[in-house]
């Protein structure tokens, strides 16, 4: 049997186990909006940790991130960085909106934003924010797939259909089991990725070169010093500067954990406590970000100009004299890595857009089932969607996510204000929020005129918090009631303490 024929069935496998693990889930949950949206609030730490984990390292940690190592050099540790503190935010603001998911039936970011500062209208903006975020989010997903399957059949599966292939399986479990689907489908694909990405990592570095240290020896002698020297370089091939990587650093680290998707799951955990210990965990999950980067060191000098540089570790994959096997199982852990995301951003963009985008314009309210049905049929339109940005631009992998942070960033004051800050209004919200977005889009739009280089985010925050709180200041104060109830979230009163 040829060597393409047998890494394909190991593929087609793989997306058959991928495709069975998420949609047995959908006979364990309740067929209500609550079941399909948050797993009727019943996961569990082992679950919790993949589906934080896995769903955010992605095609941009998999592809993405050997891709800029290869290309950028230490440029691509700013993605260790910003994983090591994005997490923390969520340690305190987690608990809390499970506590109030729990005890007020929350099950979206947008729902928790709305009530506290009672407005349909920041609702409605916030569905349309994260739909719109989350569709180049899933959009670089499905790109990474199109890169593994066209790489690997040496061109016999078209870009194209490598991507529309691979997301057919997430269409369908996501579609029938919702984010308990979901969460078993990353816990698999998480341990599945992490295998691979050591396996991988370790290997490459010992055959190519004799070793770890042996490598970046090699690296230095033959004169790429840059590419070993923090912070690395631009797309362009010059030095990257410190403005540009610490603010892509810290505009990243404020966006992780609000991320819709990511802070959702903090109403399907079975308690509070399990939230937190999730969250403590996490940063193992980093660990295999090491390996990750390795595989783009390694080809720096023995594989030069490949194009683009997102698709590296197929290329190198193809190149080596490897096992058939082998490579399909290594090819399989990169389709892993785009699914375990994809899926969590497909659900999440789907029950954001219709529960705070849709829902609040209606006259009438929904019916819990026409609710759920219409969340599944937004998945798949956003799906296709998604697909189509999919196959017609040429962006890199990492700098569509980049793009994405400087958006979602603008949620993070209104969620701190909303939890800690008794004396924020509606006002200074939407003032800050929309201002935020705004100057975001501005600067992303038109770099050429920013005061300095730094990421397009850190002007878009700037100007959020200025009018957040000048705004909430200078307007009459909200519902001491409603305000309190938010306040209070975080302690361990009877009722609370009863159900964490």
């Amino acid at each position: 049997m040829e060597t393409g024929t047998i890494i394909l069935i190991i593929v087609g496998l793989y997306l058959l186990v991928s495709l069975l693990t998420g949609i047995i889930p959908a006979l364990t949950i309740s067929s209500s909006v609550s079941g399909y949206v948050a797993g009727d609030r019943s996961m569990n730490v082992f679950i919790l940790y993949f589906v934080i984990g896995a769903s955010i390292f992605s095609s941009f940690a998999f592809l993405g991130g050997p891709g800029w190592a290869y290309s950028r050099g230490a440029a691509a540790f700013y993605i260790i960085a910003y994983g090591v503190i994005g997490i923390v935010p969520l340690y305190f603001f987690g608990p809390r909106a499970w506590r109030l998911g729990k005890k007020y039936g929350y099950v979206t970011q947008a729902e928790l934003l709305a009530d506290r500062f009672d407005s349909k209208f920041l609702s409605v903006m916030l569905g349309a924010l994260s739909v719109v975020v989350f569709i180049p989010y899933l959009t670089l997903q499905m790109v990474g797939a199109g890169y593994v399957l066209n790489v690997i059949s040496e061109g016999l599966i078209p870009y194209w259909a490598g991507a529309g292939a691979t997301y057919i399986i997430v269409l369908i479990y996501v579609y029938f089991s919702g984010v308990m689907g979901v969460g078993w489908s990353n816990a698999f694909q998480g341990m599945f990725m992490m295998v691979m990405a050591w396996a991988l990592g370790i290997y490459l570095p010992y055959v190519l070169y004799g070793g770890i240290g042996e490598m970046f020896t090699t690296i230095m002698d033959a004169g790429h010093e840059a590419m070993l020297q923090a912070p690395g370089l631009t797309a362009g091939g010059s030095e990257w500067n410190w403005w540009g990587y610490s603010s892509a650093v810290l505009v990243s680290a404020i966006g992780f954990s609000v991320w819709p998707h990511f802070f959702m799951r903090s109403f399907a955990a079975k308690s509070a406590k399990s939230l937190r210990l999730s969250v403590v965990l996490y940063p193992t999950f980093l660990i295999f970000l090491v390996p990750i980067l390795l595989i783009g060191f390694s080809a720096i000098v023995l594989f030069p100009d490949v194009v683009p540089a997102d698709s590296i570790l197929p290329y190198i994959l193809m190149q080596l004299d490897l096992p058939a096997i082998v490579i399909g199982l290594f090819c399989a852990g990169a389709l892993a890595a785009s699914m375990s995301s994809g899926d969590a951003i497909l659900h999440s963009a789907a029950s954001v857009g219709v529960r705070d985008g849709i829902r609040p314009l209606l006259k009438n309210p929904l019916s819990d089932k026409n609710e759920r049905l219409l969340i599944q049929i937004s998945v798949l339109v956003i799906g296709l969607i998604a697909y189509l940005f999919a196959v017609v631009i040429d962006v890199s992998i990492v700098a569509l996510l980049l793009g994405s942070y400087g958006g979602v960033a603008q949620i993070f004051p209104v969620i701190f204000a909303m939890f800690y800050w008794r004396r924020a209004t509606k006002a200074g919200a939407l003032a800050g929020l929309f201002g935020g977005i705004a100057v975001n889009t501005l600067f992303l739009m038109f770099p050429e005129i920013k005061p300095l280089p730094m990421h397009e985010g850190m002007y878009g925050l700037a100007a959020n918090v200025i009018l957040l709180i000048g705004i909430s200041l200078v307007t009459k104060p909200d519902d001491p009631e409603r305000v309190e109830k938010f306040l209070k979230s975080g302690a361990s009163s009877k009722v609370f303490r009863g159900r964490s």
